[in-house]
């Protein structure tokens, strides 16, 4: 990440400007220049379990997702008076992030009947560092 240090708006911008003109390089750049935000964003939205448990595979989508959404940034966006208004991509880009991250947990979440049996379920698997329980021995009212 100290490789990837953040940048100027400008240098943002012409970056995605070589990498929507194909060049992987700047693409790739772009992408690892905010890896560091897909993570907080997974820090930000996300359980501790859930983190421990599904966080490699949300970044591995979430990078795939940022690699998308560079290619259908509008460097040419204008406000509702017609000005030009250069947004971040990151703030191009949380929303999306957000939601997939909530989709995603929401689905793998709805495999199970109840949070009881989603912790027992993880406990006995051995993810997270968790002991196999018996959830008759918690009172989770």
């Amino acid at each position: 990440m100290r490789r990837y240090p953040k940048i100027t708006l400008a240098e943002e911008r012409r970056l995605i400007l070589k990498a929507q003109k194909g060049s992987k390089k700047s693409k790739d750049e772009l992408v690892l220049r905010h890896v560091s935000f897909l993570i907080f964003r997974i820090y930000k939205v996300a359980f501790p379990e859930l983190i421990r448990r599904f966080g490699e595979d949300l970044l591995g989508e979430a990078i795939l997702i940022t690699y998308n959404k560079i290619d259908s940034y509008n460097l040419n966006y204008r406000d509702t008076k017609g000005n030009p208004n250069p947004v971040k991509f990151v703030s191009y880009i949380w929303k999306r992030i957000d939601g997939f991250i909530i989709d995603s947990l929401k689905k793998e979440l709805k495999l199970f009947k109840t949070h009881k049996e989603y912790y027992q379920n993880a406990a006995n698997e051995g993810d997270n560092g968790l002991e196999p329980v018996d959830i008759q021995e918690y009172n989770y009212t």
